[in-house]
């Protein structure tokens, strides 16, 4: 591997090239479709498994939980990297591979399994994927160091995202039944799947996305560097933004499956294209939102998109059931609905990490300190709190109601209609707390361009304060990047 030491000066009319987004997005893929296995169809797939409603529940919650800890750990870790082919490199072609290992025996086990079958291998994938998303998340700040372009870069970096939860969702059209995500008997070949695509993915990203390497003093590893990267007010807001947000629709997240097939009608694999919809929307809708956040900016991109999330949600809840043997054009109400729904959601994450990237370069501004990977674990940690909170939660309440996920079973109306409600307030009251959060917020485009003068400044009289080199294979110059 080759490497470039090239002094770059960032400039705010400089763009990635789209060819270094594509690379640098493709872990995104099998990350995607991690995820949505995990918070959607693991749940229903180890009770059908025969692991409990309540110890599934506790099990990944515990997991979550646990795995809260690990992303301050690691970010400081990160930040302290420093090797011939960059900081961020590294640990994406490490974690790839403990990801795959993990959700593979997750996916496929060789025994009887129980709850902590499902914990031990759970977390092996979760450390993976800690590993690999830091390390994706942090690149991406200073891949782009431009407050609109920033927007850009994660906006499509979702999107591309998105195809690898599409593609798991469309594998019983593109394997005609023989795989379909859910179905026990499919499960340990997509585990398969997903761990090759990581490694594939992977040697792509580090072999052709440039990462900018930075000469500043390696970070001490104190509890002052966590106040200085948490105790600000634009942090604090984005951290308890990323927290409500996350929370709102990965409420639904583990009682999806059910809500569709129970309470509105429609059959497993059916359920599976309604998620498509929704997911799907998404390649469309995260790069919409990173144009309209360089339009308004992207706190208000945030508060308009979760406006328009909770009058989609309610619009969902609003369509009637369908019934056995409904026609396609019946259904199609619904799959708008869920196209809307995750339309408005896609906003969310790239937008909130685009806005992350600008407080890094606030932190470092003030302080002369890279604290990238430790700032950006606040809000991986934050999310994945908010996940464990919507298990912890959730699956108690259906329990209380007299829910029971199991095939075959009979639920009562009193059942279906906790099921109903769960699903509709704890998003849309979660969204609107979240969006709330950007009301006064002031680190906006004007604000960050004087954050990037004044390190453009530092830059021209203290060479060690720059971000002074591209490491990698980068397949077109720097200046031919707009």
């Amino acid at each position: 591997m080759s490497s470039i030491s090239t002094p770059v000066v960032a400039t705010e009319g400089k763009k990635v090239p789209l060819h270094n987004i594509f690379a640098f997005s493709l872990p995104g893929l099998p990350l995607a479709g991690l995820l949505v296995i995990a918070g959607v169809y693991l749940p229903r797939y180890y009770v059908q498994l025969g692991v409990g409603f309540v110890a599934v529940a506790a099990a990944l919650g515990v997991i979550r939980l646990l795995d809260v800890f690990l992303d301050p750990v690691l970010g400081l870790l990160i930040d302290r990297t420093k090797t011939p082919i960059g900081r961020y490199r590294p640990w994406l072609l490490v974690g790839a591979p403990i990801a795959a290992l993990g959700m593979y025996r997750v996916l496929a086990p060789d025994q009887a399994v129980t709850s902590d079958y499902l914990i031990l291998w759970l977390l092996i994938a979760y450390v993976g994927n800690s590993m690999a998303t830091l390390a994706i998340a942090s690149w991406g700040s200073v891949l782009a160091t431009n407050y609109n372009d920033r927007s850009r870069v994660y906006g499509w970096s979702q999107g591309i995202a998105v195809l690898g939860s599409a593609g798991l969702l469309l594998l019983p059209v593109l394997t005609h039944g023989r795989l379909v995500l859910g179905k026990a008997a499919s499960m340990p070949s997509i585990g398969l799947m997903i761990a090759i695509a990581f490694a594939v993915t992977a040697l792509v990203c580090a072999l052709f996305t440039p990462e900018r390497a930075s000469a500043a003093p390696r970070p001490s590893f104190s509890l002052r560097d966590m106040r200085t990267a948490i105790l600000r007010g634009s942090m604090i807001r984005i951290i308890l933004a990323d927290l409500l947000l996350t929370l709102g629709p990965g409420a639904t997240a583990p009682i999806y499956v059910y809500f569709f097939k129970d309470a509105k009608g429609f059959t497993v694999i059916e359920v599976g294209f309604l998620l498509l919809f929704y997911i799907g929307s998404g390649i469309i809708g995260s790069p919409f939102w990173g144009a309209v956040a360089r339009k308004v900016g992207k706190h208000r991109t945030v508060q308009i998109a979760g406006l328009a999330y909770a009058i989609a949600q309610t619009t969902l809840m609003a369509l009637p059931r369908v019934w056995p043997h409904h026609t396609l054009a019946q259904g199609l109400p619904t799959a708008a609905g869920m196209f809307a729904v995750g339309f408005c959601a896609s906003a969310f994450i790239p937008i909130v990490r685009a806005m992350v990237a600008d407080v890094v370069d606030e932190v470092r501004l003030q302080t002369g300190q890279d604290l990238t990977s430790l700032i950006y674990s606040m809000v991986t940690t934050t999310s994945k709190i908010g996940a464990a909170i919507a298990v912890m939660l959730i699956f108690p309440v259906l329990k209380a109601v007299g829910y029971d996920g199991r095939d075959g079973v009979v639920n009562t109306p009193h059942a279906i209609f906790g099921l109903e409600m769960c699903y509709l307030f704890a998003p849309i009251i979660m969204v609107f707390l979240g969006s709330s959060m950007f009301f006064g917020y002031k680190l906006d485009a004007k604000r960050h361009a004087e954050i990037r003068a004044g390190l453009e400044a530092q830059a021209a009289n203290d060479p060690a304060a720059a971000e002074e080199s591209l490491v990698g294979v980068v397949t077109a110059p720097p200046e031919a990047a707009g």
